[in-house]
């Protein structure tokens, strides 16, 4: 049985190339099952987490039923765990101490709150508090810092907000909303992080993204979405016609 921290350490050095592909998981079942299917390391969506409990994605689901479903992931498989906690619902080191004991050892924190685009200043000390959190109870803990720049249309200021996180003690840039090989190849080339970029239908593939030097690959809720509008199909099929074709294995 691997230690917390032997786990941690696993997390950061499967960070670069080949990058480290992360098909997110929202429950104990999905992790299982993504790790069976080969995954070197587990992370969650908030989003997906929040469909899974019957709330909506935007402020419906809170810390102490993100951790029940962290601790339930951590236990049902054996590679690291890094959780996305939003932006750290309203206390961040409360949140880091609390997703460390559930048996985390990286975290996703988004520099947006309410839909807006906060202060880079902000999220740095956001940062500053996770990693004074992870210090304190003695584990090397991930922090991706994800900046919502190209998802609210603030571009300009992401390699600033890049140095900006460095600083303050993240170790890993995650910039959703870019797929774009010009875009990668700048942010790759001037970031002083690795870069984490979100993909899905359309985007890169994985080989053509490492190859542009990204580090790390998501897909955020979409194998979520997937999987909820497969259920949907289903049923709808069984309700209407009270065939079974949806659920033919392709």
């Amino acid at each position: 049985m691997s230690t917390q921290n032997e786990l941690a350490r696993r997390l950061r050095e499967l960070h670069g190339q080949p990058p480290l592909v992360l098909p997110n998981a929202w429950d104990a079942g999905s992790a299982r099952a993504i790790e069976a299917a080969g995954a070197t390391a587990i992370a969650t969506t908030s989003a997906g987490v929040a469909w899974a409990a019957g709330v909506d994605d935007a402020g419906g689901l809170n810390r102490e039923s993100a951790v029940v479903v962290l601790r339930a992931i951590c236990k049902a498989v054996a590679v690291p765990v890094t959780a996305d906690i939003e932006a750290g619902y309203g206390d961040v080191a409360g949140t880091v101490t609390d997703v460390i004991e559930a048996g985390v050892v990286g975290i996703n924190l988004e520099d947006s709150t309410g839909r807006v685009l906060d202060e880079p200043t902000v999220h740095a000390e956001r940062i500053k508090a996770a990693r004074a959190a992870a210090v304190a109870a003695g584990i090397e803990l991930v922090i991706n810092a994800r900046t919502d720049t190209y998802l609210f249309g603030d571009k300009t200021g992401t390699l600033e907000r890049a140095k900006l996180y460095a600083d303050a003690g993240a170790d890993v840039l995650f910039v959703p909303g870019v797929v774009d090989a010009a875009t990668i190849t700048e942010l790759v080339a001037g970031s002083p992080l690795p870069l984490n970029v979100m993909v899905g239908p359309g985007a890169p593939s994985v080989g053509e993204l490492a190859e542009l030097g990204v580090a790390r690959i998501s897909v955020g809720p979409a194998i979520t979405s997937a999987a909820y509008a497969l259920a949907t199909a289903a049923a709808k099929e069984m309700l209407t016609s009270g065939t079974y074709e949806t659920l033919v294995s392709r």
